[in-house]
């Protein structure tokens, strides 16, 4: 069983990416906290940038609730249909429309149980508008950080509750704002998961992944050397 993090390599581990990138900010776009919600909910199983894609016209005319029920559920499924699942996501975003002009005068709540109340909603998604809209410190679960927290070893879990639930414990709280945008973000394009980037990770001694990617071009008894030394290097931390 790898090591788990001590508070002192998780408050390393983190101040290597506030170092990197002090103010990381969602790849979706949107313009105020209804159109981000929307996106949201539509990047389940999507790609960020297919869901800019699909509403940057979208949002360009219907940035309320009011203006998504007026656009209706057959002219949202055209506008969306690039989108995977897009004729339930379509449904759920008429409903929760509908939803927040009934109960919350046409305004997001600053509330999880309110969030999570909505269609289509559930704990990742209001996490997100938690932390992006409303500056809370909480921590989404998404694929990417599933995989991190577990490949790491610094939050291991068989689910992304008991992920966040370790994140929520181990994270120093001078980066609970920003962790859960960190690690999307080194998810997406270095801890990927059929081949991560280990030569280029800037937490690679940190983590506890054995079976490290050797840099490109090293030889066979190269790459076993170098994870030789680095499974060494995990074990005497």
């Amino acid at each position: 069983m790898p090591r788990p993090f001590k508070a002192a390599e998780a408050a390393e581990f983190f101040s290597r990416f506030a170092a990197q990138d002090p103010n990381p900010r969602t790849e979706l776009a949107y313009k105020n906290p209804y159109t981000l919600l929307v996106a949201v909910v539509l990047s389940a199983q999507a790609t960020d940038t297919g869901v800019n894609k699909a509403t940057a016209p979208l949002f360009r005319s219907v940035d309320s609730p009011q203006k998504m029920v007026e656009l209706g559920e057959a002219r949202l499924r055209e506008a969306i249909k690039t989108i995977g699942l897009y004729r339930n996501k379509a449904k759920n975003v008429i409903a929760l429309s509908k939803a927040l002009i009934a109960n919350h005068g046409g305004q997001v709540p600053q509330n999880r149980e309110a969030l999570e109340a909505l269609p289509g909603v559930g704990r990742k998604t209001a996490n997100v508008v938690l932390n992006v809209v409303f500056g809370e410190p909480t921590i989404a679960v998404d694929t990417h950080i599933f995989r991190v927290g577990n490949r790491t070893n610094l939050a291991p879990g068989k689910n992304p509750r008991e992920v966040e639930d370790r994140l929520e414990k181990i994270v120093p709280e001078k980066y609970k704002l920003h962790a859960h945008h960190w690690l999307i973000l080194h998810g997406r394009y270095i801890c990927v998961a059929r081949k991560p980037r280990c030569p280029d990770c800037i937490v690679a001694d940190l983590c506890r992944y054995a079976a490290k990617t050797p840099p490109p071009g090293a030889k066979p008894e190269v790459e076993k050397k170098i994870l030789k030394q680095r499974a060494k290097a995990s074990r005497a931390r």
